[in-house]
């Protein structure tokens, strides 16, 4: 399996480490009043999707970066990479 890599392109799967789903990039926010039951559910709850899914890889034999590759978990096919923290980034402006 090849993982298109958003600046060093195409790269051998066994130079990553799977990290799980990519909605780990969003920690809870530790002084809300639910932060309990939030870091719960965000350490213990996963969903088992078949098809597209988003998940961050770790690039740990090459430039130790962050992706969140989006992969069908049926066929493995990669439907496409980015760099987590641009992923992390988009997603505070939008919240903003």
């Amino acid at each position: 399996m090849l993982i298109p890599h958003p600046v060093l392109g195409l790269r051998d799967a066994r130079e990553f480490a799977y990290l799980g789903d990519a909605r780990l990039i969003d920690r809870p926010d530790p002084s809300a009043p639910d932060a309990e039951a939030a870091f719960c559910d965000y350490v213990y709850l996963r969903d088992n999707p078949a098809g597209a899914h988003r998940e961050l890889w770790f690039h740990e034999h090459g430039d130790h970066s962050w992706l969140v590759v989006t992969r069908n978990t049926i066929t493995h096919e990669i439907l496409g990479a980015e760099l987590a923290h641009d992923v992390a980034l988009a997603r505070k402006r939008s919240v903003k």
